[in-house]
């Protein structure tokens, strides 16, 4: 039997003058070699140096398809438009469009009442900022076209008018795309990312640039240049991130779908840790031309949402070749087949338990009744082994530090314009050698192997979200952000294999914490294999009691299911 080799961490946790200080220690060549030995050890490095390695390197987790194929065509993606549970809380795609086809409501003033919430959640000693910008006059002369479209009975698709946030680290017109930093994106975007361009081509009413972690570099809301995304289920506690402003958005109301991006679980981190539904698909699926050039081997694009149905409809418009991302060529026909079935049968759901159990109680206990509402809904259970979890760990971290590293030595004045713990991870990245990222390139060729013969076994591969619930804000991480690496572990713990071998995943609701907060279920599948989670998810969307967060602002002017 396999050995479980992740093991929590408890290192210290930095912020304000003392974070200072080490960062700036850290940069110094006269101090930095009596702090790195320590960092690179904690870290995993020096394990990784002594793994004997025999596979080739693999550069990009890619997986050609047999028969590549093309997008769904637009009029098959009003299949999407299925109504949740009936005890559904929250304003979808579908309440949207049928509330502007039958007159309750437009675009238009939608858009003045969402323009009207973002101001209200920005005030007080607990702003949201769940957004780095939104252009009102731009984003009324989308909803003023859209208006038009559907009273002249000619609407785009489903999505036409609805409203929907875009991660600052998407281009986007008329914006700038500022990645979270305050020295990049001076000059606004001149064209859409491809993701954007097809959300646009569909209708959506694009609100704006939403708040990320500086770079995207973290799995938190922290960002001392545009302010701290906050919780909608309690503003004292984190978003999750890189993509927080997305999720914060979504969790508010604003909007029913946002698109994020996912480089170390940060599609599936925010929308576990604020109760929605993020869906990071496979490696290549969605196109990545426009996103910023963060990691160029780790990078996902892909929708957070209030409900599957959603995230459905916005990752089917989104996916498909683009001849500006040779990654995207390779990929199958994008289906939607069985996403919406009314059970699990004939699913085999793989779990590793000393991995499913690595999570404080509440959240085991939350996923452990979830996944026997699965088996009960048809699914097959079976036990599986993951060997060598820590080295696709230490792998991950070396790949996407460096990429990162080396993307941003691009812009050498503006080095100690980053946050201090921004700057520490840099300095780490810097610091891996050649041999380093090639044998963290071989440690991601055997991981491949090793989920190959998984998935020989099982269909899907079943996880908590995170090991853990929303961290609260501390007050001293405000002004200088913070460094706290003991709990971005336990954020991270089951998000790594998604991004280090491409796989699609996606989180899901499973149910609250005794503090409210919210607790939710990884599921990982076969490459292009994202119809398959979706089910999963759907499937789990009917068990589970939604609640609305606190902090929610109901911009339709009825709900139908309240």
């Amino acid at each position: 039997m396999a050995d479980y080799d992740l093991k929590s961490v408890k290192l210290p946790r930095l912020s304000g003058r003392p974070l200072r200080a080490f960062t700036t220690a850290l940069e110094n060549s006269a101090t930095r070699g009596l702090l790195l030995g320590n960092l690179l050890e904690s870290g995993g490095i020096t394990k990784l140096r002594q793994l004997h390695l025999h596979e080739l390197p693999l550069f990009y987790p890619i997986v050609p398809a047999a028969e590549p194929g093309g997008a769904l065509e637009m009029e098959a993606l009003t299949a999407t438009a299925v109504a949740p549970p009936a005890n559904f809380l929250f304003a979808t795609i579908s309440d949207y469009a049928q509330a502007y086809r039958d007159g309750r409501t437009t675009p238009l003033a939608v858009a003045e009442q969402i323009l009207a919430a973002i101001a209200a959640s920005d005030q007080g000693i607990k702003p949201l900022r769940a957004f780095i910008a939104s252009n009102r006059q731009d984003v009324l002369a989308q909803a003023q076209a859209a208006t038009a479209r559907i009273q002249n009975g000619q609407p785009l698709s489903w999505l036409d008018g609805v409203p929907v946030a875009i991660k600052d680290e998407v281009d986007m017109v008329p914006y700038p795309t500022t990645v979270g930093t305050r020295f990049l994106g001076k000059e606004a975007a001149t064209q859409d990312a491809t993701a954007v361009a097809r959300l646009r081509a569909a209708g959506a009413l694009l609100l704006g640039k939403a708040n990320m972690h500086e770079i995207g570099i973290n799995p938190t809301g922290h960002n001392i240049h545009h302010g701290h995304t906050r919780n909608p289920y309690n503003p004292d506690f984190d978003t999750g991130g890189s993509s927080s402003g997305p999720a914060t958005a979504v969790a508010a109301g604003f909007c029913p779908v946002a698109l994020g991006a996912d480089g170390g679980g940060s599609i599936r981190i925010p929308a576990a840790l604020c109760g929605l539904v993020g869906l990071k698909a496979t490696f290549g699926r969605i196109s990545e031309k426009g996103a910023a050039p963060l990691t160029w081997s780790m990078g996902h694009l892909g929708p957070i949402g209030a409900s599957v149905a959603d995230v459905a409809l916005a990752y089917a418009l989104m996916a498909g070749p683009d001849a500006g991302d040779p990654n995207s060529q390779h990929q199958p026909p994008v289906t939607l087949a069985g996403w919406d079935a009314p059970d699990l049968r004939g699913l085999t759901l793989g779990v590793y338990w000393p991995w499913f159990r690595h999570a404080a109680p509440e959240v085991v206990a939350a996923n452990e009744g979830l996944l026997q509402k699965l088996a009960n809904a048809g699914a097959a259970i079976r036990e599986i082994e993951i060997p060598e979890l820590d080295a696709m760990r230490i792998a991950h971290a070396v790949i996407i530090l460096a990429e990162m590293a080396t993307n941003l030595a691009n812009f050498p004045q503006h080095q100690r314009d980053f946050a201090p713990a921004t700057r520490v991870n840099l300095v780490l990245g810097r610091e891996f050698t050649a041999s380093d990222y090639l044998r963290a390139q071989q440690v991601r060729a055997r991981a491949m192997a090793i989920f190959q013969k998984v998935y020989q076994q099982v269909d899907v591969v079943v996880t908590p979200a995170t090991a853990v619930t929303a961290p609260p804000i501390p007050a001293d991480g405000i002004p200088d952000g913070l460094s706290d690496l003991s709990t971005v572990t336990e954020l991270m713990r089951y998000v790594i294999p998604g991004n280090l071998i491409g796989l699609p995943a996606i989180s899901f609701p499973v149910g609250y914490a005794a503090n409210g907060l919210p607790i939710a279920m990884q599921a990982m599948g076969r490459h292009w294999q994202e119809h398959v989670l979706l089910r999963v998810a759907a499937v789990a969307e009917r068990l589970v009691t939604r609640k609305r967060p606190p902090v929610h602002y109901p911009i339709l002017p009825t709900k139908m299911r309240d």
